[in-house]
């Protein structure tokens, strides 16, 4: 599997930014897909057939296409919506994957079934060092890179300190999430982050470290 450190490029610790002068920078971190949900355990299952899971058993697939076929609507919101809405700085990475045993990943990297078998198997629990160290070597890795002042936004839950409790520690202040997840599920968010893409209209952030991390549920949304 590819490591995290080659994809930060010329934003690398210790990198010569001599004459460069990087625009702030807003990064998404996604969260990642349940494999242990129906979906998961089809692909987990060494016999499927289907065109994915044979993939995935010879040369590997994309991150990305593995967890949109887990999580389906949820996930390819997200993939969606940070993908419209990214403002990195020319030539870095716009999204991460959060993971349960490599830390950040981009959604473009293969893994194979061996490796999904071996992510299923970690917890993601603040208090799992197979989870947390992977994840704050990783994420230290992009505040060193990123300009100071990123931003960098959650696209996941903040109702429990799963993904916050370790992120706060590295990003502070400059941890936000979409303020209109309160309160709603996992697909009701899917399809408001579709909807922010089909319109042009990008979700307001808060600092997570400030924000109501639960609330009453909201309306459901409208039909298209």
């Amino acid at each position: 599997m590819t490591p995290i450190k080659p994809i930060f490029g010329a934003f690398a610790p210790g990198a010569d930014l001599r004459g460069c002068t990087p625009s702030l920078s807003r990064v998404f971190l996604l969260s990642p897909a349940n494999t242990s949900a129906i979906r998961g355990q089809l692909l987990l299952n060494g016999n499927s057939d289907f065109e994915l899971a044979q993939r995935l058993r010879r040369e590997g697939a994309p991150l990305g296409e593995i967890f949109s076929f887990i999580s389906s609507l949820y996930f390819r919101g997200k993939l969606a919506y940070a993908g419209a809405f990214s403002q990195s700085s020319t030539g870095f990475p716009a999204m991460f994957v959060m993971t349960s045993s490599r830390g950040l990943l981009l959604p473009t990297t293969l893994i194979t079934l061996d490796d999904l078998r071996e992510m299923s198997a970690v917890p993601i629990d603040p208090s799992n060092a197979r989870y947390r160290g992977p994840l704050c070597r990783d994420g230290r890795e992009l505040a060193r890179g990123l300009p100071p002042g990123s931003e960098i936004v959650l696209l996941g839950s903040i109702a429990s300190g799963k993904y916050i409790d370790p992120l706060l520690e590295i990003f502070g202040a400059n941890l936000l999430f979409p303020q209109s997840f309160v309160g709603r599920g996992d697909m009701s968010r899917g399809g408001l982050m579709l909807r922010s893409v089909e319109t042009g209209i990008e979700l307001d952030y808060v600092p997570v470290v400030s924000a109501v991390r639960r609330g009453s549920r909201p309306p459901k949304l409208e039909p298209r």
